[in-house]
């Protein structure tokens, strides 16, 4: 049965203090005001509240890709503020460790190659991962010791943002402090990072590799697999939705999210058929994840192996012609 609502993602760009289960909340609460009732929601990727940015928001069929989106590439500015660490290793814990030591630019550039391709990271205590059926940041608020196991994750790029020469300001517009004898009291870099990267674990282990030791005092995600910010709207955007305005001016199509797989044409029996929960076989493409589609509208995420089709996820959006 082809869903009639609406089916798609909203990219917000989040500010800070909001959690992304809020965020979901607000979208929801517009779609209410807008008279659209209820449609399914969720989110491609959990924000914490203390960092801003993109932050992936599916509706309707666009749902099913939600797992997809956290299999995705994600890229960030952060800020390394050195000499404290947190327990959190964020602003909003307590210190637990000091330091006189503040590195210079270049000893900055010698350790940034170290972290750079495939690494091994420990998860901050305070994340979301399960420890004994418990969330580890629960276990951690409780005072109790979390050892969370290291997880090689892959760190596609690194670079730290450029300080111009008038002090304090920086080519990306980021504010920067830089000591009179040429060391930095912190640092903003831009990483590239696969899933399951963590990067106030990354500053945790770029300040220690220099000797010293620092929390993230800046996040903010500029990419999260197809979505960059030059998609996303902000949370006053969001808001005239349930004040009038037209969902479409800031809803992208279920497909704006699979940009980055390629897509094969169904013929209109063959798409009836993945539909129907028949096998295709004998296709003529190599092995791998396809998204298929019947003229414009999308039909199924698949893969395709020895020229046999397997749906991975069907999307229920009706055809133009209906």
């Amino acid at each position: 049965m082809p869903v009639l609502g609406p089916s798609g993602w909203i990219i917000l760009d989040k500010p800070v203090g909001l959690g992304s289960t809020q965020a979901v909340g607000a979208v929801k609460r517009n779609l209410r005001e807008a008279g659209l009732g209820k449609v399914k929601v969720g989110h491609g990727g959990t924000l914490d509240p203390l960092a801003s940015g993109i932050l992936p928001i599916a509706l309707g069929e666009a749902t099913k890709l939600c797992g997809q989106m956290l299999d995705a590439s994600k890229a960030y500015a952060f800020t390394v503020t050195f000499g404290t660490q947190t327990d959190s290793l964020d602003l909003e814990g307590k210190v637990i460790a000091t330091s006189d030591h503040r590195p210079t630019m270049a000893e900055l550039e010698a350790v940034l190659p170290r972290f750079t391709g495939p690494i091994e990271q420990v998860p901050p205590a305070f994340s979301a991962l399960m420890v004994d059926g418990q969330r580890a940041y629960d276990l951690a608020r409780k005072g109790e010791v979390v050892e969370l196991k290291s997880r090689q994750v892959a760190i596609h790029s690194l670079a730290h943002v450029r300080v111009e020469r008038s002090r304090g300001t920086s080519r990306e517009g980021v504010s920067t402090s830089l000591d009179t004898n040429g060391s930095r009291n912190s640092a903003t870099l831009l990483a590239n990072v696969s899933k399951g990267t963590y990067i106030r674990s990354l500053a945790r282990d770029i300040a220690l590799a220099l000797g010293t030791v620092g929390h993230v005092t800046m996040l903010r995600r500029l990419r999260a697999g197809p979505f960059g910010l030059d998609r996303a709207i902000s949370l006053d955007n969001l808001n005239a939705v349930g004040q009038g305005a037209p969902l479409e001016s800031i809803l992208l199509p279920l497909e704006a999210g699979l940009v980055d797989i390629p897509a094969l044409d169904l013929d209109p029996e063959q798409a009836r058929a993945v539909r129907q929960g028949r096998v295709l076989t004998g296709l003529p493409h190599s092995d791998g994840l396809y998204w298929v589609r019947s003229g414009v509208v999308p039909v199924a995420l698949v893969t395709l192996s020895g020229g046999s089709l397997t749906v991975n996820r069907g999307f229920n959006l009706p055809d133009v012609a209906e």
